[in-house]
């Protein structure tokens, strides 16, 4: 069990250093005023992968916590909450992530190009919209988190060492469960469809441009590069989703975490936040540039 913890740990930390230098680079190019609007989308998302991965499970933050000989509950509460608005906050982003994304690309006589201008308007409202809803959603958590104690008489669910559920009337389980169920599947149905149509989006640009561009200008197409990059990540976000929705919803109606499973999902939880600055750091030209420019500064000091 140890070497699974040291593969997390390892994880984590990849995820936690990998998303820094994102959001430096993201940083920057802001304050530098050089930035596009998926650029902001992409700021948010590589903060949020931060603090999700550092609250992933029992590791890092936990850890800090039995340091600084802070209450078991209190850690806990706070854990599982942040936790979980952190996940709520990273499939909102990448949902509004694919579809500014899907409206960027579209054509100018499309539908969806008279809302370019008014999703760059509109953009803080919609990331207050998005905060707002995940940390009001997910206080349930704070109210039904707790450190644990002994199962066999408190009818607790152990989820960690240390941490635990406690049982909650059927009623309001089933209303959270269907609250947050029904968010995710539209969310990642909206993602599903503005990516098959960025992808038929792409096709007829090709066909279009065929005759007038090389097959080569094509394929270095920014547009083209950014919104790839962005499929990707969707189509992995919603493969690492299920896994994590299948093996917490076992757990859930159970009534157990099983340790293998929560190591499974611990595996997943960090997968896609650790994958997705490496993802994005490798298509940007513009990291590109930058490393190679502060690689060659670099070089000129030291000689």
């Amino acid at each position: 069990m140890s070497s699974l913890k040291n593969v997390l740990y390892f994880q984590a930390a990849l995820g936690v250093l990998a998303n820094m230098c994102l959001l430096f680079f993201y940083t920057s190019i802001i304050l530098g005023h050089r930035s596009k609007p998926t650029d902001v989308i992409s700021c948010q998302l590589t903060f949020i992968h931060i603090i999700m991965v550092l609250t992933g499970g029992d590791i890092m933050l936990t850890d800090l916590f039995e340091l600084l000989n802070i209450e078991n509950d209190f850690k806990c509460k706070t854990i599982f909450y942040i936790s979980r608005v952190m996940r709520g906050l990273s499939i909102c982003t990448t949902c509004l992530l694919s579809v500014f994304q899907a409206v960027t690309i579209s054509p100018n006589t499309s539908l969806l190009a008279k809302f370019k201008q008014k999703l760059k308007k509109y953009m803080a409202y919609v990331f207050l919209c998005i905060w707002t809803f995940n940390l009001s959603f997910s206080t349930n958590r704070i109210i039904y988190a707790a450190g644990f104690t002994n199962v066999s008489e408190t009818n607790q669910m152990q989820v960690t060492k240390s941490c635990s559920l406690l049982p909650m009337n059927y009623i309001i389980r089933g209303l959270i469960f269907t609250i947050s169920t029904s968010r995710d599947v539209f969310l990642v149905g909206v993602m599903l469809t503005t990516s098959v149509y960025m992808v038929i989006t792409m096709i007829r640009y090709q066909r279009q441009c065929k005759y007038l561009y090389s097959t080569s200008h094509l394929r270095e197409s920014p547009e083209k590069r950014a919104t790839q990059t962005i499929l990707l990540l969707v189509v992995f976000f919603v493969v690492m989703y299920w896994v994590d929705f299948i093996i917490s919803f076992t757990s859930d109606m159970l009534w157990m975490y099983d340790p293998v499973f929560l190591t499974v999902q611990k595996f997943m939880m960090y997968a896609f936040p650790t994958i997705t600055p490496l993802v994005q750091m490798s298509s940007d030209n513009r990291i590109i540039i930058m490393l190679k420019n502060l690689q060659s500064k670099h070089h000129q000091n030291f000689f």
